[in-house]
């Protein structure tokens, strides 16, 4: 069934389509945007399309029981998400500062839904509806389906799913799941017998049923010891392959959360008919007297055109939660949603984006990931790239092509993130040439995250040398195009390996191509990355060998201003950590050194001028010195 309309959020809607009961209602701690950017509204379309009645409750009143009872009691159970953010990475920085805005929010407004949000809802549902099946899903439930490490309690937690009471968890991409599962439900199977779906957790009380599983170490061991932590996540982290991956079993005091193996990623036209269910692609009427949904302008004019990254960053959840094998729309799919935005009263002519978690990956790593899976110990593209890596643009190529071509588009760009590595594997510079003249916006955002071989070593991320032959090539062929177009680097400060010396070679390589970033990102330990489990146990999960780990906020502030070092408000810590590194050298009027020294810098706070000033301009950004000379 495709509705072109909303989905209803309260009675009246129901009898307008005259509905006199749902199947499922959807708990979202988002506010209700009908776009195939929402995860949690794909998932309440797949289960229209299939011919279930879903109802949506869009960040009910957590503090009002009455909030969760506006749909009434569906026939079959509830869905919980706590939306397309970890409620806690939504509502808090690095530094666990709250958040100023929620751009998921009506009007962006900040406290629309609770801290730990999955957990809140679930227990709201069940002082109303006791007996009811609840099923979890999205990307706090998915990341949180082990006990895992907890930045903001600083502590390991139980499973997200031992902790709501809930009767099962859908990891990862759930329109195969949660088809099959509400499927059991009509059919009158309960709740506490549908264990064998793939891509899903349960809890149970005995083992009996299993036949083969991986027990990993259990919540109370990952608790107490750091090493069983680290070997725990390590196995998790092998068996996230639908192909090969087995299932894995973690005991939790007394009971024990089954994972079942990951499912498969959808088939291409499966995925082509996700991205066609009616979606209205903008945000509910009701919040437009309260200033609308921000995070619809992100995503409203752009196109999602495949799902999984064999990237691998060892900072990212994606491994765990999309998966390495990707999956990809058609051409004609894609077509079909370009022409959709041409509709939109908004549209101006651009596409702001066709990519995914990589823009440029269009298929498979390589043909044996679809037979055997992705290889347990090794990585595609890192330290180098696999022999058997298929380092194809082609199709890309095509794509934009067609995109570009249509009447109306006036420009195409791509804006989720090339890998530059896979670019730079490529032999045919075809795809490069065409990302130059046509698809970068005169600034081109990568991610080489650092400079330093040892901090990229954790990262899973190619080398420095690699990410500069990248910025020559860049230019060289802008030079040809007679483009003045510009790299903008994202750079990452205090990961795990990163010391103080670490931080300074970064700064001193922004020196040498004279740029400053705007912004730097500060590790997040967030759930279900790699990186999390070093940082927490500072040990690294792939070769259980120590790691350093700046943890201290003093440590973090200094590299974080290293990386800033232009900015007057940034001395006092320049200058502690050049001292403590013992890189005075750095220090003077030379054209190497990072800042003056103390008696002639005029921000210094301790001087009788008072508070440092603030610089009104930044250096103009520049790919490199030598496109610098070049202009």
């Amino acid at each position: 069934m495709i509705l072109n309309d909303f989905l209803p959020v309260n009675k009246a809607d129901m009898a307008k389509l005259d509905w006199d009961y749902l199947d499922f209602v959807l708990v979202s701690g988002d506010a209700y945007v009908d776009h195939p950017s929402f995860g949690p509204i794909v998932i309440a379309r797949v289960l229209l399309d299939a011919g279930f009645r879903v109802g949506i409750i869009a960040q009910p009143d957590w503090n009002d029981p009455s909030s969760i009872e506006v749909l009434g009691e569906p026939r079959l159970g509830f869905l919980v998400s706590a939306g397309n953010m970890d409620s806690m990475v939504n509502h808090y920085y690095v530094s666990r500062r709250h958040r100023d805005t929620d751009n998921y929010s009506e009007g962006g407004v900040m406290g629309k839904r609770p801290d730990r949000a999955t957990l809140v809802y679930t227990n709201l549902i069940r002082k109303k509806y006791r007996n009811k099946p609840i099923i979890l899903g999205g990307i706090e439930a998915s990341l949180r389906r082990f006990a895992h490490y907890d930045y903001w309690e600083d502590s390991v937690r139980r499973s997200i799913l031992f902790d709501s009471s809930a009767d099962l968890l859908i990891y990862g991409m759930g329109e195969n799941q949660v088809v099959e599962i509400a499927e059991y439900l009509n059919n009158g199977i309960e709740i506490q017998y549908i264990q064998h779906v793939p891509g899903t957790c349960y809890m149970t009380s005995s083992l009996d049923n299993l036949d083969q599983y991986i027990e990993i170490p259990s919540y109370e061991s990952v608790k107490a010891n750091k090493v069983k932590y680290a070997q725990a996540f390590k196995v998790q982290y092998d068996e996230q392959d639908p192909i090969r991956g087995k299932t894995l079993v973690q005991k939790h005091n007394g009971v024990y959360l089954v994972q079942n193996p990951p499912t498969m990623p959808l088939e291409r036209d499966r995925l082509d008919w996700v991205f066609n269910l009616g979606y209205r692609r903008q945000y509910h009427p009701m919040y437009e007297a309260g200033g609308g949904i921000p995070a619809i302008k992100e995503v409203k004019m752009g196109i999602i055109s495949e799902r999984g990254c064999f990237g691998n960053c060892s900072f990212c959840a994606l491994a765990f939660h999309q998966g390495r094998i990707i999956t990809s729309r058609s051409h004609e799919s894609i077509i079909e949603e370009a022409k959709i935005i041409q509709l939109d009263a908004d549209y101006k002519g651009y596409i702001n984006d066709v990519g995914g978690p990589t823009a440029n990956f269009r298929h498979p790593a390589c043909k044996k990931q679809l037979k055997h899976g992705a290889c347990k110990h090794k990585q595609c593209l890192y330290p180098e790239p696999c022999e058997h890596l298929d380092t194809d643009h082609s199709d890309y190529i095509e794509l934009l092509t067609k995109l570009r071509n249509l009447e109306g588009v006036k420009k195409v760009f791509i804006r989720s993130g090339i890998r530059y590595d896979y670019l730079m594997y490529d032999q045919d510079d075809a795809f490069f040439y065409d990302l130059c003249q046509y698809h970068v916006s005169g600034q081109l955002k990568v991610a080489p995250e650092h400079i330093d071989e040892t901090v990229l070593d954790y990262m899973g991320k190619p080398s420095g040398k690699l990410y500069g032959q990248f910025v020559k090539k860049f230019d060289q062929i802008n030079h040809e195009l007679q483009k003045e177009q510009y790299i903008i680097p994202y750079l990452m400060s205090s990961h795990p390996g990163s010391t103080i010396q670490s931080a300074i070679k970064l700064a001193e390589y922004l020196r040498d191509i004279n740029y400053t970033p705007e912004q730097v990102q500060d590790f997040y330990p967030t759930p279900g990355t790699m990186s999390t489990c070093m940082y927490y146990t500072e040990i690294d999960p792939r070769t259980m060998k120590a790691v350093f780990i700046p943890k201290s906020n003093k440590e973090k502030a200094m590299q974080r201003a290293l990386l800033q070092y232009k900015n007057p408000r940034n001395y006092d810590l320049v200058y502690e950590a050049l001292i403590l590194a013992n890189r005075q050298d750095l220090i003077g009027f030379h054209a190497k050194a990072l800042i003056k020294s103390r008696s002639e810098h005029s921000g210094y706070t301790g001087s009788k001028k008072g508070k440092p000033r603030v610089s009104n301009s930044q250096t103009s950004i520049k790919s490199s010195e030598k496109t610098k000379k070049r202009r």
